[in-house]
């Protein structure tokens, strides 16, 4: 009985020895505060498909946005 007893005590331990929420101070940890979302970006519409995207991927021509060389190729031909 006692071998038993010692036996679930020491699965116990490994347990929380495994999760981590037995470390000490030391231990390294992941950072497990959310992190802030990014400021909103500028978008853009494709001026051939009509996806939209962030600004700052877009490929100009003239004033027209296009999301893909492709695109931009297509329209400037």
């Amino acid at each position: 009985m006692k071998y038993l007893v010692l036996l679930v005590v020491l699965a116990v331990v490994i347990g929380i020895w495994r999760s981590g929420r037995g470390a000490g101070p030391g231990a390294r940890r992941e950072d497990t505060k959310p992190r802030a979302p990014g400021a909103p970006q500028a978008m853009a519409t494709c001026h051939h498909c009509g996806v939209h995207f962030p600004r700052s991927e877009a490929l100009m021509l003239g004033d027209q946005a296009y999301c893909c060389a492709e695109h931009r190729r297509q329209h400037s031909v």
